[in-house]
């Protein structure tokens, strides 16, 4: 099946589900990195990796979703709750801004307590103090609650989180797109349909945005096909998604630690990246994580099909509620993309080239 699939990825020719599941079980590590490493300089002949410069806060970690893979939440009343104000959250948006990052990524809970003003003015500001970051705000969950608490559709308000001046989400809460699994982990969140329809309707009214997967707890490769089949299908509809990020599930202090006690390592994160680049053939790039994997994973992952190297995230909170902390800096992240061998681009958040290294 090697030789089909090499066959057929030359040919830009799209893999079935039965290669997909080949790729995920049985192909070979090695030969299935050089498999996607022709597939992403296929797609990208420069020998450069991108980057961005961010940050990712959160504004409350009130929620009331119950995910059994998230340490970070606290339920209403709790006495680790909090909620900052939008004053909080802008002076976070300014340090950002003064280390030089042009995206801030953020995200928190489900809190059923804040109205739809709090977020728009969130935007709002961010744009108007702050033109230079790009305001990378909330998943399609956290769209979903606003829409529940503000008796409005959830077309309406993406539309005036746009007005506001917002035009990319991230890709956060797919965890993996498959019935099964969603039930199993997040039955408060819905299923894959409540993410899909978010993502739709914002590349239908000209957000991108990022697919995401956090993998490693009680999936099946089927079910990883269930989330490829997903998004490779909406992304033929608008092209709405710039790059896919896969990272592992980590643990620590969730209720999912009861009987996930360990997280994938390095080969099975190799594995996702390379068989995604093959399978997702729609998809522009592919991120590698250094903060999720590791520093060194990261790098190799370079050489497994990824052309991106993510964000710098000068602040991080939900993996290290879980007890995974990993850090770094602009100067550190350009010399590791120049150890694997590549050339580092500093860009934005919908991978316009900034700066060449």
């Amino acid at each position: 099946m090697l030789a089909e699939i090499r066959s057929k990825a030359e040919a830009g020719k799209r893999l079935d589900r039965a290669e997909g599941l080949w790729l995920l079980t049985e192909t070979p590590i090695l030969e299935l990195g050089a498999l996607a490493q022709d597939a992403r300089f296929r797609a990208h002949p420069e020998k450069q990796v991108s980057f961005v410069i961010d940050s990712n806060p959160n504004y409350t970690n009130v929620c009331v979703t119950d995910c059994q893979f998230c340490a970070f939440y606290r339920k209403p009343g709790d006495a680790q709750a909090w909620t900052l104000t939008v004053e909080e959250v802008l002076q976070k948006v300014e340090s950002a801004a003064k280390q030089g990052a042009t995206t801030v990524l953020l995200q928190g809970g489900h809190n059923p307590s804040l109205p739809l003003d709090y977020y728009l003015s969130l935007v709002s500001e961010t744009r108007r103090r702050f033109p230079q970051v790009t305001p990378h705000f909330f998943t399609a969950s956290e769209i979903m609650t606003m829409a529940e608490v503000s008796s409005l559709s959830m077309p309406d308000v993406l539309a005036r989180l746009k007005a506001a001046g917002q035009t990319t989400l991230p890709g956060g809460g797919a965890e993996v797109l498959s019935e099964r699994v969603r039930k199993r982990i997040e039955p408060k969140k819905g299923g894959p349909r409540a993410w899909l329809d978010v993502h739709r309707e914002a590349h239908r009214q000209g957000f991108k945005s990022t697919a995401t997967m956090m993998y490693g707890h009680v999936e099946t490769p089927e079910d990883i096909l269930d989330h490829f089949d997903a998004i490779r299908e909406l992304q033929e509809e608008y092209a709405g998604f710039t790059a896919f990020v896969p990272w592992s599930f980590k643990p620590g202090n969730t209720l999912l630690e009861k009987w996930i006690k360990t997280y994938k390592g390095p080969n099975a994160y190799l594995r996702m990246l390379a068989a995604s680049r093959l399978y997702l053939d729609n998809f522009p790039h592919v991120q590698a994580s250094w903060f999720s994997e590791g520093k060194r994973a990261g790098q190799i992952a370079l050489h497994w099909g990824a052309d991106d190297f993510g964000g710098t995230l000068f602040e991080e909170n939900v993996h290290a509620a879980a007890d995974y902390v990993n850090k770094t800096t602009v100067d550190e992240i350009v010399t590791l993309i120049r150890d694997a061998g590549f050339t580092p681009v500093q860009r934005t958040t919908e991978y316009e080239v900034l700066k060449v290294y």
